[in-house]
């Protein structure tokens, strides 16, 4: 049996991740705005490390990560339901080994949001280390570095987490990765035009 293409790669992560790719464009719209202020509480509670700088930053909030979940619910329930029936059906990784239904694409996409948030946290954690400050472009030696990290870091764990519910091997992490990334940072464009974002990378 022979090896998916790279096209048929990049198909099935666009579908199969189509859910947290919407809640994030909608997240950052949800963190900058007034609603829900009590949840813009810092994840870290404030807290140092050994070298006494903060362990994330106040960026990385409650609300951002709740936000990350509860939009991933109702995009992937949307999403579940706009497909259902169509050819793109077959390409959801996440209908590998179960059928679809309401419940479970609500379950899958917030699962899609907990991660897509969690794993931006230890790239903040690496940025506290190395002296970048929250909502600033890396500079010096590590921007190359950050810039890229900051693309791939969520869509990797996203790629990860489709192999708890798909054969799928490591060519389609790494495809997804690749391809995630690049969509990433064309929605960070997107994004600082709508004014959404402070910077463009």
């Amino acid at each position: 049996m022979s090896s998916p293409s790279v096209g048929v790669l990049a198909g099935q992560a666009y579908v199969t991740l189509a859910p947290v790719i919407v809640a994030a464009v909608l997240n950052m719209a949800w963190v900058t705005s007034s609603w829900a202020r009590s949840l813009a509480r810092p994840i870290d509670a404030g807290a140092t490390w050994s070298d006494r700088r903060r362990v994330f930053g106040d960026n990385k909030t409650w609300k951002g990560l709740l936000g990350m979940v509860v939009l991933g619910a109702a995009a992937g329930v949307v999403w579940g339901q706009l497909i259902h029936g169509t050819s793109l059906e077959a390409y959801n990784l996440f209908y590998a080994r179960r059928d679809p239904s309401l419940g479970f694409d609500a379950f899958t996409g917030a699962l899609q949001g907990l991660v897509y948030a969690v794993f931006e946290l230890p790239n903040s954690f690496l940025k506290r280390r190395v002296g970048i400050r929250p909502g600033t472009r890396p500079a010096g030696n590590w921007a190359a570095a950050f810039v890229a990290l900051d693309q791939i870091d969520s869509v990797l764990g996203c790629a990860l987490l489709v192999l708890a519910f798909a054969p799928v091997g490591w060519a389609f992490v790494l495809v997804t990765t690749v391809v995630g990334g690049v969509t990433h940072l064309v929605l960070n464009l997107a994004l600082y035009a709508l004014r959404l974002r402070k910077h463009a990378l």
